[in-house]
């Protein structure tokens, strides 16, 4: 089996750049990794890119040709990849001996909510090619100094969650920058854990564009705990220490910290309901390994 992330999220959440920073860190840990453009609007790729689908299809091209726009074009070019599916699994046969994959997909949110064309393809090849994948599903840390659009970041990330039906790293990006935005209304453990949502519905009402809106802001925030699946966990894509925790979690949620085991049953009961505190850096590689790439981690500097 192959082992990989499906990385999403609005426009300007940082797809791109996290896939160039956790290509980095992955091969500094010893894997091989190959990252997956699926973007046919992305033509200026910061990171080595192993399949591109602008070898099969461009959103400039469609636009012209079908006098689209760039959301009825990206649709358009989700729809003919799904129609020509072939074509990407015969890209990615040949990487599966040994690579990690990293899928780049746009940021037209409505693909991954609404649309069936990108569930399909990443169903087609889980099933045909034996993949393992995490929706990684990147949200700018910004929205958090709005509860407007912090409230709006949680129904996407919950219809998200729901529509494509894989494990599900939900993320707030750019967590650096937070501060630049302003002080928020509450802890950052507020927006991670997605806890009381009703002092939310209070911040919202101190607005008079939003306070309008307080009935059916009560009744969104209700359903989004009545569900109780979305919670956050935080990024600095330049920060080695926040790339590897993210990368734990991933590895628990996928499936790939159980790769090479070789343990009973009750291991593996123990290791699938500990913590993510495990040595990362030597499991599951030798110490042969670890020993070669960790004066390089640490020095490393994650910058894109």
């Amino acid at each position: 089996m192959v082992f990989g992330q499906v990385v999403i999220g609005p426009p300007g959440s940082g797809k791109t750049t996290y896939c160039n920073g956790m290509s980095q860190f992955l091969k500094l840990i010893g894997r091989k990794v190959a990252v997956i453009n699926l973007d046919p609007a992305n033509d200026a790729l910061p990171y080595e890119c192993s399949v591109n689908i602008e070898d099969l299809i461009k959103l400039s091209d469609v636009m012209a040709e079908h006098s689209l726009g760039p959301n009825g074009g990206l649709v358009y070019c989700m729809n003919y990849l799904e129609k020509n599916i072939d074509w990407l699994e015969s890209k990615l046969k040949p990487l599966l001996k040994e690579h990690y994959l990293l899928f780049d997909f746009p940021g037209q949110v409505e693909l991954f909510f609404l649309h069936e064309n990108v569930k399909k393809v990443i169903m087609d090849l889980i099933k045909k090619l034996d993949l393992r994948l995490t929706a990684v599903h990147l949200v700018d840390a910004h929205l958090c100094s709005d509860p407007g659009k912090y409230a709006s970041a949680l129904l996407l990330s919950l219809s998200t969650m729901l529509h494509l039906e894989l494990p599900h790293v939900n993320v707030l990006s750019k967590i650096d920058l937070i501060e630049s935005y302003g002080k928020l209304a509450f802890n950052l453990d507020f927006y991670t854990d997605v806890q009381d949502l009703s002092y939310l519905q209070y911040e919202l009402g101190q607005d008079p564009r939003s306070a309008k809106y307080r009935k059916l802001t009560k009744e969104l925030c209700e359903v989004i705990e009545d569900y109780g699946l979305v919670n956050f966990t935080t990024l600095d894509i330049q920060d080695k220490e926040s790339v590897g925790n993210l990368v734990k979690l991933i590895d628990k949620s996928n499936g790939y910290i159980f790769a090479g085991i070789d343990a009973s049953a009750v291991g593996f009961s123990k290791l699938a309901v500990g913590p993510v505190d495990w040595d990362y850096y030597r499991y599951p590689f030798s110490h042969r390994l670890t020993y070669k790439w960790m004066p390089l981690i640490e020095s490393i500097n994650f910058k894109s």
